[in-house]
């Protein structure tokens, strides 16, 4: 059997090391052959492959990033981009594909896969939002990133007097800021699932002044205001799969809070840096089990499935389970973190 090998959407620690479990076990324990796709969907697309065995996937492990590249192309998005994809997933003599992505990438698997391509699926996302799997890699190192990085902003605030607001990612869920912002003792997290009261958060500002220290604001870029508002954006462009391009969330409140308070505050964008570099040992732990259990998938033909964590075991889920609707943060689990606001 011919294997194809993909990775889409944003790049990710943790994606190298499942391309390399793939590989390693598919040729050693299988007997198959693989080929890997560039750049996400594009890959298949276009017909952009490139050399992918024992050989390509050595050293790999703690590599941050994809060897495959990355793209958000939505082949539904181009005229007759299915049919040309199962024309050159033929040509190329593929058998199955291993799509590794997080809700846009595997939402594309999932419609090739009613449409007859046997594929199977990795998620990935350093969001955590996926809601079949307890645990997505990437994740666990976009948190330590971002709890170091507040750890660090700690000392500078408190030596300045200053408010410092940090605005890490999360789209639609909070996860990377509950975490951190828990970890790295966060004076307020701010969450796209609770719409926040700026009133209110200045309120803690003031408190958390009172007992000589200064405080640290985590906020994930796409938290809204409760008196209404859309997300903060960069640009009003729309990528193929409608994202648009969030940030200045930090800037925004960071600017009300001094006009408000009077007390000097600057905003400390994250950004890319929480999904490069090297994965922590628990992502690599993680995405080497996903990629060992997707190509016993394929060897079992069972297509049309997504690996999941649940519990300390992985299992198999319908792709269509996995990219059906986003994992959110509770209210209960909001209100723990909010026992140390102010």
């Amino acid at each position: 059997m011919r294997v194809g090998v993909l990775t889409g959407g944003g790049d990710c620690p943790g994606l190298n090391a499942v391309i390399r479990a793939v590989v390693r076990r598919g040729v050693k324990e299988f007997g198959f052959e693989f080929i890997g796709f560039r750049d996400g969907w594009k890959g298949p697309l276009e017909g952009v492959t490139t050399e992918l065995g024992i050989a390509q996937v050595r050293g790999i492990l703690p590599r941050g990033g994809t060897i495959l590249g990355s793209s958000r192309t939505n082949p539904f998005k181009v005229e007759g981009g299915v049919e040309q994809i199962k024309a050159n997933l033929a040509e190329a003599g593929v058998d199955a594909l291993v799509a590794i992505g997080g809700e846009d990438t595997l939402g594309v698997a999932t419609k090739l896969a009613e449409l007859g391509v046997d594929v199977v699926g990795v998620p990935k996302t350093i969001d955590n939002d996926l809601s079949a799997t307890d645990f997505t890699f990437g994740f666990d190192t976009a948190v330590n990133i971002a709890m170091e990085a507040i750890d660090r902003l700690h000392t500078t605030a408190e030596s300045h007097h200053r408010v410092l607001v940090v605005e890490v990612m999360g789209r639609h869920a909070g996860w990377i800021a509950l975490h951190a912002g828990m970890a790295g003792g966060a004076n307020v997290v701010l969450i796209p699932e609770q719409p926040f009261d700026i009133g209110r958060v200045c309120d803690f500002v003031e408190e958390r002044f009172k007992s000589q220290y200064a405080p640290i604001i985590v906020v994930s870029e796409g938290a809204v205001p409760v008196e209404g508002g859309d997300m903060t954006l960069v640009s009003g462009e729309q990528d193929a799969f409608g994202h648009v391009r969030l940030g200045g969330i930090g800037d925004r409140i960071a600017g009300e809070i001094e006009q408000r308070t009077g007390k000097e505050s600057r905003a400390v964008v994250l950004g890319h840096v929480q999904r490069g570099g090297t994965p922590t040992a628990f992502d690599r732990w993680l995405a080497t089990r996903f990629g060992l259990h997707a190509i016993a998938a394929v060897a079992d033909g069972d297509f049309g499935t997504m690996m999941a964590l649940r519990g300390a075991d992985i299992v198999r889920v319908p792709l269509k389970e996995g990219t059906g609707e986003l994992k959110l943060v509770s209210p209960e689990e909001y209100a723990e973190a909010a026992v140390f606001f102010g």
